[in-house]
């Protein structure tokens, strides 16, 4: 077996690991958001100045982001394998 053939299950491997930590740490992202918008007090819409309120904005944005990169990087790391 040629070594291409030896590193892509390296790689594929390392992808798996990345994507399961990476989905493993939204778990307790969630806990800090929740806490944030509880002392942020997010849920009084009326009662909170206009950057407060994008602030919040910003915290309710966290999770997708965050699975969107763990997605970039998993699947960056199988096709960087491929190019380079």
């Amino acid at each position: 077996m040629n070594k291409k053939g030896q590193t892509l299950g390296l790689v594929i491997i390392s992808a798996i690991l990345i994507f399961i930590v990476g989905i493993m740490i939204t778990g307790f992202l969630m806990d800090e958001i929740t806490t944030a918008r509880t002392n942020l007090d997010c849920s009084n819409a009326a009662g909170i100045s206009d950057g407060t309120k994008l602030l919040c904005l910003a915290i309710d944005t966290t999770v997708p982001y965050w699975i969107w990169l763990v997605f970039s990087v998993t699947i960056g790391a199988v096709i960087a394998r491929f190019v380079f």
